[in-house]
Formats: structure tokens, C-alpha cells, sequence
């Protein structure tokens, strides 16, 4: 933001490491914490008698706690796995941010496995949080068929959809940016792809709550 009201496209290389840190960090986080929003959801439609006891305040500081480890941890591995490398390939990385799979194009080195390793890990995480989301879901809906008041729900359909359209947005195009084929790679594209996945689904968190409240 501030290189943008100076007009400016250089970064220190400690500020694009931290940047690389914070970006994969709070977007890890985010990802956990809307897998986590599933099973909040759950919980409050299909067992709302057991809500205080099955989410109070300890379990609910346990899973913000293993939300935010778990991307604090994730995050220090990209980090030190980018920038282990050698760079020789110039400096000039071809996204609004300093990305790690384009930044790894700058490595002398082949970051082949480097970058395949980390795609896996990532890919598994958020596979298996987007599954666990899904299937949380899936119970509501179910529940939700069952419901005698067409306004309770109209009001649990109202809170879900926007949170799984949310999820489903971030895992395609995710997926999408660090899964393409080279062959489909433009820079055009990834940068629009970039933010349709690093800005839309954040920006869309208080437009979504603040209209349903």
C-alpha cells in the first residue's frame, strides 16, 4: 500500500521475505478459521442445545490457538524453503506482491521439488479442510430439510451458502493459480487470478456480515 501511494515497485529483499511470511500466514489462518466457521455452524443449527457446552470459551480459544499455529508454522516453512535458494535470474518478480512461486522463477537452482513439496503439503491442508467444511455442510443441509419453520430455515440457509461460496471460491482459484499448467501461464493471468484469490474472499467477510446483520 505504501509503495503504491509513492508510486513505487521496489521492496527491500527482508520486506519481501516478510511479506511472503505474513501473505501465506494470515491467508493459511483465514482458510483454517473458515473450516472452522463450518463446524461453529453446525453446531448452532443441528446441536443448539449443546452449543455452551461443546463451544465455550476455552474450546473456542483451543481452536482460534491451532488455527493460527498451524499458519504460523506453515508460513515459517515457506519462508525459509524460498529463501534458502540462490537468486541470480534478476529481480523483478512479475505479481502486485512478492509471491513464492514467482519468486522461485528468480532461483538458480531447480526449485522443482522445492516448490512441488510445498504444493503438496498446501494442496493437502486445504483439500482436506475444504472436505471437512463440505461435510459439516452437508449435515446442515440435511437438517435443514427437516426443518417445520420455513423462517428458521430461510435464516440457516442465509448463514451457510455465503460461507461455503466463500470457501469454494478460495480453494478453485487457489488451486487454480499454483496447479495451471506453464503452458497456461501468463502474467495477465496470474495477476487476476492472484487477487481473486488473496483479496476477494477477505474482502467480502464484512460486506457479507455486515448485510446479513
Amino acid at each position: 500500500m505504501a509503495n503504491s501511494l509513492q508510486n513505487t515497485r521496489a521492496i527491500f529483499y527482508l520486506g519481501c521475505a516478510a511479506q511472503v511470511f505474513l501473505f501465506v500466514f494470515f491467508i493459511s489462518a483465514e482458510f483454517s478459521l473458515l473450516s472452522v466457521m463450518s463446524y461453529d455452524h453446525y453446531v448452532a443449527i443441528c446441536k443448539s442445545l449443546h452449543y455452551r457446552t461443546l463451544q465455550g470459551s476455552r474450546a473456542c480459544v483451543h481452536i482460534a490457538a491451532a488455527a493460527w499455529g498451524s499458519g504460523f508454522l506453515y508460513a515459517g516453512l515457506q519462508r525459509a524453503n524460498t529463501f534458502s535458494l540462490p537468486f541470480c535470474h534478476g529481480s523483478a518478480v512479475e505479481q502486485f506482491f512478492c509471491e513464492f512461486s514467482q519468486i522461485l522463477k528468480l532461483s538458480c537452482s531447480d526449485s522443482y521439488l522445492r516448490k512441488a513439496g510445498l504444493l503438496v503439503v498446501g494442496t493437502s491442508i486445504a483439500r482436506g479442510c475444504f472436505v471437512f467444511a463440505v461435510g459439516y455442510y452437508v449435515q446442515i443441509f440435511r437438517a435443514m430439510l427437516r426443518f417445520p419453520s420455513e423462517q428458521g430455515c430461510h435464516k440457516a440457509f442465509s448463514m451457510c451458502l455465503p460461507q461455503l461460496a466463500r470457501v469454494s471460491l478460495f480453494v478453485r482459484n487457489g488451486t487454480f493459480a499454483y496447479l495451471k499448467h506453464p503452458s497456461n501461464s501468463s502474467p495477465s493471468l496470474d495477476l487476476v487470478v492472484s487477487v481473486l484469490y488473496s483479496v476477494v474472499p477477505p474482502a467480502v467477510n464484512p460486506l457479507i456480515h455486515s448485510l446479513r446483520n
